[in-house]
């Protein structure tokens, strides 16, 4: 990725810190206000909308803004100690970083709420349909660059395409598909989730990485309304949710592996869809306070269940097995 993309990224995240920071900065003889922030890595972003939508909802006294960040941001607003006291982020907290909140009377509370597929995806003119882990490896890494180089078609040089070069996505593909190596020349980052699916739908060579979430239902059609989530959540029953049709989402197969599979819940959930990542909420609001019942919220059933209606797989509930292609 290039140095200018690393340039605006760094100064847009210290930017944002300076802000988070700040805004902790209170008299305090003020009460304590109704309000929650929470920094939430920018790959989860349309997941915690739905739970805050709904929290919201339920509970119209209470108000929760969400800050979305490069994942190393939302950690560090964490650590910073200011009025960001929430996190939602691929990683948990290392025994250090937890020492060092505990060692300023910090109460931390930290649990996994989801495991989220990595979705491949390609614009639906591309006749690929499968890729194993290898090939992933030699697209992200440059080896491959043609699409003719993957199987016999007209297709010209690949284009991959991230959201935002310090996204968790980009860390995990970095770190468990490549082993820490460089990306190559073919590699770029856009701003946002939303245009990597914009871009892999208008680019017949594009190949994008984004969260599951992204491609589980159709963006540009009708959303549940906010109420009808917050009835839903109350159900026990699950449904099955298809991919949008604007792009492929791709089969994916480990190395050595003969099966491919997409990654629909219970293919995450048995761990036969290879590229997945958990998914961690964090707190260190002290209990009583909007952002330590929102913490509970989400790690609760009702929680759980508008992470299954996302498409990823919720950490507390399982998922239906039924068939699918």
């Amino acid at each position: 990725m290039t140095t200018a993309l690393k340039s605006i990224a760094a100064v847009t995240t210290f930017a944002l810190l300076a802000l988070l920071s700040g805004c902790g900065k209170k008299s305090s003889s003020m009460q304590p206000s109704p309000l929650a922030k929470v920094a939430c890595d920018e790959s989860f972003e349309n997941i915690m909308e739905q739970e805050i939508n709904v929290y919201e909802y339920i509970y119209p006294k209470e108000d929760v803004v969400a800050y979305y960040l490069p994942e190393n941001a939302c950690i560090d607003s964490i650590m910073a100690m200011g009025s960001v006291k929430s996190a939602v982020v691929a990683r948990p907290l290392t025994e250090k970083e937890i020492s060092y909140l505990r060692s300023h009377k910090k109460l931390v509370h930290q649990q996994r709420i989801a495991v989220d597929a990595l979705a491949i995806i390609v614009n639906p003119a591309n006749p690929v349909e499968i890729l194993s882990r290898k090939d992933i490896a030699e697209i992200l890494s440059g080896e491959v660059t043609r699409w003719d180089q993957v199987e016999p078609c007209k297709l010209g040089e690949i284009d991959v395409i991230f959201d935002h070069q310090g996204s968790s996505t980009v860390k995990y593909m970095r770190d468990s598909i490549l082993g820490d190596k460089p990306f190559g020349p073919n590699v770029s980052a856009v701003k946002t989730n939303p245009d990597v699916f914009k871009a892999v739908a208008e680019n017949k060579n594009a190949m994008g990485v984004i969260g599951v979430s992204w491609v589980s239902s159709d963006m540009k059609g009708r959303e549940k309304s906010v109420e009808e989530l917050a009835q839903a959540v109350e159900k026990s029953d699950t449904t099955m949710l298809d991919f949008n049709q604007d792009v492929k989402v791709l089969k994916i197969r480990g190395n050595n592996v003969v099966q491919a599979y997409k990654p629909y819940q219970a293919y995450i959930f048995d761990g036969s869809y290879p590229l997945f990542r958990s998914v961690y909420m964090i707190s260190t609001a002290p209990g009583g306070t909007t952002t330590h019942r929102f913490y509970s919220f989400v790690t609760g059933f009702q929680g759980q269940k508008l992470i299954q209606m996302t498409g990823i797989l919720p950490a507390t509930l399982r998922p239906r097995m039924v068939e699918v292609e």
